[in-house]
């Protein structure tokens, strides 16, 4: 669960602190009624406080409605609004906040641009059952005026944020990236031209209708005006001003920059310590130093963690993640998570320069931002980190352990044994298995190729059975099999 904290009066989180769920009632007393504003008056509100979207790539929200304006008078058909609440950043917990607490406030901003653009329809995509129950709640006491609201819970995978895995998965399909150069203001939810952004921004737009350009612009910088929520160390959600110091936002946090600090999540970047205590919580002061806002999130790396040992285990999770759809990241990632391991493990100056050509035949080549994003983070890693991770290929190490700092969903830290097994009892893990889903398997094969021994073919290509015993000392490549198969066809669950 996020932990709240505000610099300065709140806005996003206005209310929260006498009120642990803001319901309709809440929400109107802190807020005030929700406005109604034209496509062109929601336009230039959008361009005069230049909202950009909150969930890492930072396009401009009214050239996302201008877009959508443009297809709608080309087409003549209607529009949709999609809401992207799947934030699956393990670092991130500011959408996760919003939709958990002040789901109205999401949901003003959603209907406002969904009755500007004519749409009948606002589609919420989300992972968390909670969030998901958070919504259910909120859409029921908004009754049935206005357009329709509904939620949709998706697989919790890292690429289910990308636009095309969203809308798919909205639309019943797998929620995998298309690999198809169609923007969503074209093409998106039913075929139809749609306005898509993440959680945090439909929030922010639904303040700026209510407070209007000069009310918004009241707080922040002048070219970046208003609030930012930020993940700070993987618990705390904190909004504040554009233009505070990140030291401060740190310490408000109770921590520092460390080693360096990872900005905007696993697709991000690493600053180094003099870079993070210079900078501010604004665009352009991230970027005179190489730096990206990106999806919100601050990860600090404590003075006693070791930064090699981070790296190999995120960019691990990372190939975890792939779509398996192209090469560049069904193959290209689990091979340069391979080679950063082998580095680590004393590989030699030969694992660093084989480091490099994995992230070189892997950059922009890849169906959806996954590859790029991915070899970003390590890219910059080996640069922020050069000192410790030539100690690691010369053998010698830098002498810190691995403690995981930061952080990886639950499931990656699941031992495979009991607590009791664990500490010389006699309890055992629990038998599980692997179930292919028929309904869904479209025989691509990678699952055997994962999982030589296991699974085996048939000869048309498919699993020969849907049902395979999984021993404990495979569970981790089985898991593997699950999170890369791209039809979402298999899954592991307890024998019965």
């Amino acid at each position: 669960m996020p932990q709240l904290a505000t610099v300065g009066p709140p806005r996003l989180l206005a209310g929260l602190d006498e009120s642990a769920w803001m319901d309709r009632a809440a929400h109107t007393a802190v807020h005030g009624p929700a406005p109604e504003l034209n496509v062109e008056e929601l336009t230039a509100l959008a361009e005069d406080i230049g909202l950009r979207g909150r969930g890492g790539a930072g396009f401009l929200f009214a050239r996302k409605l201008r877009a959508v304006t443009d297809s709608l008078r080309r087409t003549g058909s209607a529009a949709a609004v999609v809401v992207n609440g799947s934030e699956g950043e393990p670092g991130c917990l500011k959408d996760t906040a919003l939709l958990l607490f002040a789901p109205h406030l999401v949901l003003d901003g959603a209907v406002l641009a969904a009755k500007a653009l004519g749409a009948h329809e606002v589609a919420v995509g989300v992972t968390r059952w909670d969030v998901e129950e958070s919504l259910r709640r909120a859409i029921a006491e908004r009754g049935s005026a206005g357009p329709g609201i509904k939620v949709t819970r998706l697989p919790e995978r890292f690429v289910t944020g990308e636009s095309s895995a969203l809308v798919s998965g909205i639309d019943g399909g797998p929620a995998l990236p298309s690999g198809r150069r169609i923007r969503t203001s074209e093409s998106g939810l039913g075929g139809m031209p749609t306005l898509l952004s993440n959680t945090e921004t439909f929030a922010q737009l639904a303040v700026a209708a209510r407070l209007g350009a000069a009310g918004y612009g009241a707080v922040g910088l002048p070219t970046e005006p208003g609030t930012v929520m930020l993940t700070v160390a993987g618990t705390h959600v904190v909004e504040t001003p554009t233009g505070l110091p990140i030291p401060y936002v740190l310490e408000l946090c109770g921590t520092a920059p460390g080693q360096g600090v990872l900005v905007g999540g696993y697709h991000g970047g690493w600053l180094p310590p003099g870079a993070a205590r210079a900078a501010t919580v604004s665009r352009d002061s991230l970027a005179a130093v190489d730096g990206v806002l990106g999806a919100g999130a601050l990860l600090p790396l404590p003075e006693t963690t070791c930064p090699v040992g981070e790296t190999v285990r995120v960019a691990g999770w990372l190939a975890e993640q792939s779509a398996g759809q192209c090469g560049p990241c069904a193959l290209g990632l689990p091979a340069l998570a391979d080679a950063l391991a082998d580095a680590a493990d004393g590989g030699g100056q030969r694992a660093l320069d084989t480091v490099r050509t994995r992230i070189a035949a892997v950059e922009r080549r890849g169906a959806c931002s996954h590859p790029d994003g991915s070899t970003r983070f390590v890219s910059s890693a080996l640069s922020v980190f050069a000192e410790e991770f030539g100690a690691h290929a010369l053998g010698h190490g830098c002498g810190r352990p691995t403690l995981g700092a930061l952080p990886l969903p639950a499931a990656e830290r699941t031992p495979t044994t009991s607590p009791a097994a664990r500490i010389g009892g006699t309890a055992p893990a629990p038998a599980e298995q692997l179930l292919v889903d028929w309904t869904l398997c479209r025989g691509h094969g990678l699952c055997a190729d994962l999982l030589p021994g296991l699974l085996r073919l048939g000869s048309d290509g498919y699993p020969e059975r849907a049902v395979i015993p999984v021993p404990a000392r495979m569970r981790q490549r089985a898991l593997r099999a699950v999170r890369r198969c791209p039809a979402l066809a298999l899954r592991i669950e307890v024998a019965g």
